[in-house]
């Protein structure tokens, strides 16, 4: 690779080259399931982590508010193939498992590693702003409008039945607030928030045709990864006596998305508070918003199973808990060690309560 490329990428390129390699051989010679499940899951995480570094790289040309719209169509790409393999699969439950795992693995594991690692460092770290707010405002709409149809379609409720047509009704909605957020982060990302995330990524920009370059890379390895990591699932999760809704809301969230939000953990180490929570949060926002709705409606053409938004009590209520917990550790602007323990804390409860489904 050229010399402006820093050592981080090149280690991140080659982890996701050679492991979609192993799992491409891991299929072609008939290797154990388990094998290609796992190679195919490094290689979906590095994979995700390289369409970070490619965006990131953009948001020292065009600001962090026009990338993270970007951001929001490429940050996502493994999660959206496996959704859309796993649905035509049939494996409904472990998508509607990875898409709340996703938020789960950003508003507790990722964000309470960052206080951790922030604190342990710097001490107690201070944010704050409008934008922080805002995004914790979302995020708990999201995740009202996600419960709404688990509530209203339980046996007695109004909607029993029409558990598809509440769902579609939900996710319109969702998208239209998703669409309405982009101008809003645009205008609230300025150049001094570009200029800090430029300061934790690369001392030298990439030039542009590189940087798209390592996106479509990224972008068409994932398609191709995804097909052959829900291919490996099922098997593997036989072999493993893993549960459709762990494999979902631990193993298929972590590979697909939690990698990508490193940059947010770097960001808290280097004592950028409103950086890091801006860069944690959007990405569940995005999963909330964006990547759910969009599987919603997209399961009624695909061909497999329709996917609804009516899920099992323990998920939705750990995912309010959830949501209630992360917006009640930000809303005061500060955050320690402490916290951030106590949010992975409550990431590991929850992971170990579906164990055993």
């Amino acid at each position: 690779m050229p010399g402006y490329v820093e050592t981080r990428t090149r280690i991140l390129a080659t982890v996701a080259v050679a492991a979609s390699l192993a799992a491409l051989a891991g299929r072609s010679f008939d290797v154990s399931p388990v094998a290609v499940f796992v190679a195919s899951g490094v290689a979906l995480a590095g994979l995700a982590a390289m369409v970070g570094e490619g965006t990131d790289q953009l948001s020292q040309r065009f600001g962090s508010g026009a990338t993270g719209v970007l951001q929001s169509a490429l940050g996502n790409l493994p999660e959206f193939f496996i959704g859309v393999f796993a649905l035509r699969a049939g494996l409904v439950d472990v998508v509607r498992s990875a898409l709340i795992g996703s938020i789960l693995a950003n508003t507790l594991l990722v964000l309470g590693l960052a206080f951790i690692a922030g604190g342990l460092r710097n001490g107690a770290q201070k944010f704050g702003g409008d934008q922080t707010r805002t995004m914790s405002t979302l995020l708990l709409l999201a995740v009202a409008a996600i419960a709404i149809p688990t509530i209203a379609s339980a046996p007695g409720g109004p909607d029993r039945g029409h558990e598809t047509e509440i769902s579609v009704v939900v996710s319109i909605v969702l998208l239209v607030v998703f669409a309405a957020s982009i101008p809003f982060s645009i205008g609230q990302h300025g150049p001094a928030v570009a200029a800090e995330e430029g300061a934790i990524l690369a001392a030298q920009p990439w030039p542009l045709a590189v940087a798209l370059a390592v996106l479509a890379a990224a972008g068409i390895g994932a398609a191709f990864v995804s097909d052959w990591f829900v291919e490996a699932l099922q098997p593997a999760m036989s072999s493993l006596g893993m549960s459709q809704a762990f494999a979902g809301l631990v193993v298929v969230a972590i590979a697909g998305n939690a990698v990508e939000n490193v940059v947010g953990v770097r960001a808290m180490l280097a004592d950028k508070g409103d950086l890091a929570i801006s860069l944690i949060l959007n990405s569940s926002l995005q999963v909330a918003l964006a990547l759910t709705p969009i599987l919603v409606l997209g399961s009624l053409i695909l061909g497999g199973a329709t996917l609804t938004l009516v899920v099992s009590p323990l998920l939705i209520t750990a995912l309010a808990l959830a949501t209630l917990l992360a917006a009640f550790v930000v809303i005061d602007g500060e955050s320690t060690w402490l916290e951030g323990l106590a949010l992975v804390g409550l990431y590991v409860i929850v992971a170990a309560s579906v164990w055993w489904s």
